[in-house]
């Protein structure tokens, strides 16, 4: 897997994005772009949860992408509140389906403040089938967005997550779960806390099981 893993740039809005990317051999393999915790908070594509996601869509025969955002390690620019994250993963997903335009289907992940950025990227673009949302914080950003959530997907996030009130992510549960049309999965990890600390091999397993469930389906 390590031999076939690439360190490349990809042109983006801000300059140049420092990316990893995973080939698979299939024509028709499923991609997924996986989306890093908070650039001002020490977040890169590197981060041990970001490389664990990276390693299951692998591990499920999908070619995967992460990317640095702006103005992180070598990625060009210097941190935009959001916005112009949001911008480099829009070009970061237009590069990966460009190299492979026979996928069969999109997914899109994220860790922390990436999966803010992920759900956005999601309400704009509508050939992303699925999503994997891991440790979301709805009592700092506004996820009311999600109305109507376009597509099925996880939440996972840990039971003792010190940074988000379990009481937010049960509000947030609540209301995704009178949408009809979609299903979104809401996951708890017995003692884990917002980073997954010495729980990674428990959320690989979550990862795992919704990956290969769902990616059966096409």
């Amino acid at each position: 897997m390590v031999n076939k893993v690439s360190e490349l740039f990809i042109p983006g809005p801000a300059g140049r994005i420092e990316a990893k990317y995973f080939k698979n051999n299939r024509k028709t393999a499923p991609i997924a772009l996986i989306l890093h915790p908070h650039p001002q908070y020490g977040g890169t594509m590197n981060n041990k949860i970001v490389f664990e996601i990276f390693k299951t869509f692998i591990k499920n025969e999908f070619s995967v992408f992460r990317i640095n955002f702006r103005g992180v390690n070598r990625s060009d620019g210097k941190f935009d509140n959001g916005q112009g994250e949001l911008s480099d993963a829009a070009a970061a997903l237009d590069w990966i389906e460009k190299g492979n335009m026979d996928h069969s289907q999109c997914w899109i992940s994220g860790f922390s403040f990436g999966s803010l950025i992920a759900m956005q990227l999601l309400m704009r673009r509508p050939e992303i089938n699925r999503f994997i949302a891991i440790s979301p914080q709805p009592n700092i950003y506004d996820f009311s967005f999600l109305s109507p959530c376009p597509a099925s997907g996880l939440m996972i996030y840990g039971k003792n997550d010190e940074l988000v009130p379990l009481d937010n992510f049960n509000s947030l549960n609540k209301r995704l779960s009178t949408q009809t049309g979609i299903k979104v999965d809401f996951q708890e990890i017995e003692g884990a806390n917002h980073f997954f600390s010495n729980k990674e091999k428990e959320l690989s397993i979550v990862l795992d099981k919704y990956i290969k469930k769902e990616s059966t389906l096409y």
